[in-house]
């Protein structure tokens, strides 16, 4: 069963410890990486009387705390205090352009990522007595055997009961020629750059692509953005279309469907060969999507199968074709966000030890931190229609949410997507500010079962944005042009 579409995750209330050897020891489990579902399946393991010992070469706490979310929402959030300065809609309101210190910026978000991975990793571990971290690279030498290779060069095995994969994902980048040979930046090296570019080239048309790519454009880089197809593709096209309006309107050149086929780099900076011919930037920002960190782990040798990409293959309990090897996050092919490893590893931690969880993934939100934001959980009426279901659907501009219009800002739109004969709600698919805020009621709509009329029937604060879900309900059955601002 694919791990997305499991019925239902059961109650995830403390159980009796029940996790012991057949001697009657302690189970040990032996985690592999320590990111935010490492973490996750590790304080609950020991809850359940498990004794874990996590291995981590790196930086303690994978990706989102060091270079991921963390940082890049802090770089977002001064992109935009730094575009209203010069760029907001209210008379009476100078408008300045704003003087950039770009190193200062990363110093101040350098410091919140250590200061969050001191309170929310490090201190987690010294104040956890039933964790041990051991530093060192780990690697399978057969299925119940790891071998760590320590930082001083020094190595030793560790046998376990259970085993955790929770290695994430790292940048991929495509196989251009000429790209791999010239200075690129991923997002980790875009992230900490001190000095801004004069012209920023990015290839990529997913999140972390779009929204660096309109943090550096605020900051007064001038940005040209490369997409293979559309900007989120996997998503709802109209999404992606009124995204790349938006970015448009801020002055981005975006070329969709459009691929270097060669990188040269040389004093003057990059020079990026495509059919509309030579684009020339002084830095490269390579934001074409992450893979899976599995290649180094000798999964072969413990019998681990993988798919194409790396991603550990696991079942509706996020256990592999061993039984007593589970993955989580972003080494498997579960979406890649911080909320699902660390949903998934507590759900590992109470199958390892004895119980029965799965992880349902139906009504997983989903945010483009852009301005403005993108927001979606659910079916799309593509993917409902691909599944055979007989779909109805409303569309409302931001030009009806009176939020919006108060806010001199109607960029986007809200869009629900309902069962035609039930009228139950399969999907939500925003565009506009504080997209990422109004989606989760949408989500929890879903998960409740409502139909567009029991949405369209709840009672929502005036003037606020996610009454946009409310108006576009209602559009289902009205034309809400013809309701007062409060309408019921």
């Amino acid at each position: 069963m694919n791990v997305g579409q499991a019925p239902s995750s059961p109650p995830l209330e403390p159980r009796e410890p029940l996790a012991v050897e057949g001697n009657g020891s302690a189970l040990h489990v032996a985690v592999l990486g320590s990111g935010s579902g490492a973490f996750a399946a590790a304080i609950r393991a020991v809850e359940e009387g498990a004794r874990v010992t996590m291995i981590e070469a790196g930086t303690l706490g994978g990706t989102c705390v060091n270079v991921g979310c963390v940082p890049s929402k802090i770089f977002l959030r001064g992109a935009h205090a730094a575009h209203t300065q010069s760029d907001h809609p209210f008379d009476g309101v100078s408008r300045t352009r704003p003087v950039i210190d770009r190193a200062a910026m990363v110093a101040q978000q350098q410091a919140r990522v250590e200061e969050l991975r001191q309170t929310k990793y490090e201190s987690i571990i010294e104040g956890n007595p039933g964790i041990e971290l051991v530093r060192g690279f780990g690697s399978f030498q057969d299925p119940r055997t790891l071998l760590i290779e320590h930082l001083d060069g020094t190595t030793r095995t560790l046998q376990a009961d259970r085993f955790l994969i929770a290695t994430g994902a790292g940048p991929w980048v495509p196989d251009i020629p000429g790209l791999a040979e010239s200075p690129y930046w991923t997002s980790t090296e875009a992230l900490v750059a001190e000095e801004l570019p004069e012209h920023l080239l990015v290839l990529g048309g997913s999140l972390v692509a779009v929204e660096l790519a309109q943090a550096f454009l605020r900051l007064g880089t001038k940005v040209t953005l490369m997409a293979r197809s559309t900007l989120l593709s996997k998503e709802d096209p109209d999404l992606g279309r009124g995204l790349k309006e938006a970015l448009e309107g801020e002055g981005m050149t975006v070329l969709l469907h459009t691929v270097p086929t060669g990188v040269q780099h040389d004093a003057e900076g990059f020079h990026l060969q495509t059919a509309q011919g030579t684009v020339v930037g002084d830095r490269l920002l390579v934001g074409t999507g992450r893979r899976p960190t599995t290649s180094r782990l000798g999964l072969d040798r413990a019998g681990v199968r993988t798919d194409p990409q790396g991603a550990v293959i696991i079942d509706e309990k996020m256990r592999s074709n061993v039984p007593h090897i589970y993955a989580a996050g972003d080494c498997t092919s579960q979406p890649q966000f911080v909320y699902v490893a660390a949903a998934a590893g507590t759900r590992v931690a109470v199958n390892m030890t004895g119980g029965d969880a799965t992880l349902d993934l139906t009504t997983m939100p989903a945010v483009a931190f852009t301005d403005p934001q993108v927001a979606w959980v659910g079916l799309s009426e593509r993917d409902a229609q691909a599944r055979g279901l007989s779909t109805e659907s409303r569309t409302l501009s931001l030009e009806h949410v009176p939020r919006a219009l108060a806010n001199f800002d109607t960029r986007g739109f809200v869009k629900l997507v309902a069962e035609a004969e039930s009228g139950r709600l399969l999907g939500a698919q925003i565009l506009g500010a504080e997209a990422g805020e109004v989606i989760q009621t949408a989500a929890i709509a879903l998960k409740a079962g409502m139909t567009t009329q029991d949405l369209a029937d709840q009672l929502f604060p005036y003037l606020t944005m996610v009454e946009g879900l409310k108006l576009t309900a209602q559009t289902f059955t009205k034309d809400v042009k013809q309701l007062s601002c409060c309408a019921g």
